[in-house]
């Protein structure tokens, strides 16, 4: 991690600590992570993202319809594709996140039984 703690407020650290935990091809909602903290809400996670979030991978954290990032959708797909992240199509073409098979539930591939590392976060 690139970034300098001392500067961060508390949550956002934690925030952010999280989503780098997010392996590949797989997303968050921003409520998600929220609950996976345990703390805070959708909309706090998302300031948090708003203000801070350019320093990790920001286009794993999505809103709940699986949309990408109003404004960054192209960027966020180009992630998706070359992450192999789980895409459909809807009828009018657009491109969204098929969020039953790439939502993350923060258990597998992470340290301790539910993926979590209580002494780290």
């Amino acid at each position: 991690m690139c970034r300098m703690s001392e500067e961060l407020p508390a949550y956002a650290e934690r925030v952010l600590d999280a989503v780098e935990r997010i392996p590949p091809g797989r997303v968050m909602t921003y409520g998600d992570v929220a609950e996976w903290l345990g703390e805070g809400g959708p909309r706090q996670v998302g300031r948090v993202m708003a203000l801070y979030g350019g320093a990790v991978p920001w286009w794993r954290v999505v809103r709940a319809d699986g949309r990408p990032l109003p404004g960054s959708e192209r960027r966020a797909l180009e992630h998706y594709r070359t992450e192999s992240t789980p895409l459909r199509g809807t009828a009018s073409g657009e491109q969204r996140l098929d969020m039953r098979k790439a939502r993350w539930d923060g258990r597998d591939g992470g340290p301790g039984t539910d993926g979590r590392d209580e002494a780290h976060i």
